[in-house]
């Protein structure tokens, strides 16, 4: 199947109008990296504290920031994530702790900042812990129990905590949701001593600063040992300076779709740094696929001039490169439609990487190679790029 038949496109007469485009986006994102929202490392990278929420109703964003800088929890990001109707939200607080006590510290933060209107004396029955419902069932003994009264209240609190956090997702909105799931004398006295507000805070992950700080330097070097061993592979496989096009190639691809994520202050985290590995893998193979088209119309055309032959690699290579580009865009595309807020920054990646790698291996790495064999010959000395040996 072929999109186009016979191409002749002039992509490389187009380089300068390339070369502005690439220009715009890269300084845009740049800019935006130095100096407006810098680079948005995600919690894994810069530490931090992840609180899940679940809520009763459609949460009020600006209501939860202000709720949150006023308990002194302040730069917090609040994103939905899962099905809009479930009502859950995630809160990314920029509170950096290590030890386990810190778990259970944030968790009351939370609880203590959205509880503005908390009735005095009672506590919170949707992030009430077990021990502090089965104490309760003790001291109070609703079912007048006497001395089976622990393995009985015991299991009567497992089964509050299980309706709550299992049946209805974490949050009561009203005890009669308890009716058929505990005794009824325990559903009366709840009451007394228990409200229901209406949220409940489902789990707290807390990454501290060091391992941030150690995986930003593995990601980093993930990154350039990547970089580095397609430079190696190219020098060999092709010319040298067909591994520097590719390297220059997947920088730019690079660059580009870390300036997107800043641009848009879209967290980067480890998912993130998956999909710009696999885009750097991408990017490389469609580059290859063009340069190697480049090496064997060398072979044919050898009194043609390199950018006339680099142009018709192009053409040849344009309606494969259509074909395996659109196919796996719209793969993407659908996972970051419909594959969740888990995977929304892995598929955003991809669908910038995809887009802007495939651009690059036409408007990028093959006008690199024409320039230095102008700027060769210009020299005087002897052109590298034709023709080229092969291995």
């Amino acid at each position: 199947m072929e999109f186009f038949h016979s191409p002749n496109y002039d992509f490389l007469g187009k380089k300068w109008y390339f070369l502005a485009f690439s220009l715009v986006f890269s300084v845009a994102g740049v800019s935006s990296m130095l100096f407006w929202h810098h680079i948005p490392y995600g919690v894994d990278f810069r530490g931090g504290t992840l609180v899940y929420i679940k809520f009763s109703h459609t949460p009020n964003d600006k209501a939860l920031r202000s709720a949150m800088d006023h308990a002194g929890l302040h730069n917090a990001k609040i994103q939905r994530y899962d099905l809009p109707t479930d009502n859950e939200v995630l809160i990314d607080l920029d509170v950096q702790e290590t030890s386990e006590q810190a778990l259970d510290r944030g968790k009351t933060r939370i609880i203590s900042a959205l509880e503005i209107n908390a009735p005095a004396g009672k506590q919170d029955l949707n992030n009430a812990p077990f021990l502090t419902i089965k104490n309760y069932l003790m001291d109070k003994d609703p079912m007048h129990l006497g001395s089976d009264a622990d393995q009985k209240y015991t299991a009567q609190a497992g089964e509050i905590v299980n309706t709550r956090d299992k049946v209805l997702g974490g949050v009561f909105n009203s005890f009669d949701q308890l009716k058929g799931h505990v005794d009824p004398a325990v559903v009366a006295s709840l009451p007394d001593v228990f409200f229901l507000s209406d949220f409940g805070v489902r789990n707290v992950e807390i990454v501290g600063p060091q391992v941030g700080a150690q995986l930003r330097k593995q990601a980093l070097l993930a990154t350039i040992y990547s970089l580095a061993g397609m430079l190696v592979y190219l020098g060999f496989r092709f010319e040298w300076i067909y591994g520097v096009a590719a390297v220059v190639t997947v920088f730019h691809d690079t660059l580009i779709t870390v300036g997107a994520f800043s641009l848009l202050n879209k967290d980067i985290s480890l998912t993130v740094i998956a999909a710009i590995l696999t885009l750097i893998g991408y990017s490389n193979n469609d580059t290859i696929v063009v340069f190697d088209r480049i090496r064997e119309n060398i072979k044919l055309m050898r009194r043609e001039k390199l950018a006339d032959i680099v142009n018709r690699s192009i053409n040849q290579t344009l309606s494969r490169t259509i074909l395996t580009a659109g196919l796996t865009f719209l793969t993407v595309l659908a996972l970051y439609l419909f594959g969740g807020e888990v995977l929304r920054g892995f598929s955003l990646a991809l669908v910038i990487g995809i887009l802007i790698g495939t651009y690059s291996s036409i408007a990028i790495a093959a006008p690199i190679l024409v320039a230095y064999q102008d700027w060769r010959i210009s020299k005087g000395k002897r052109v590298v790029a034709t023709p080229v040996r092969a291995r």
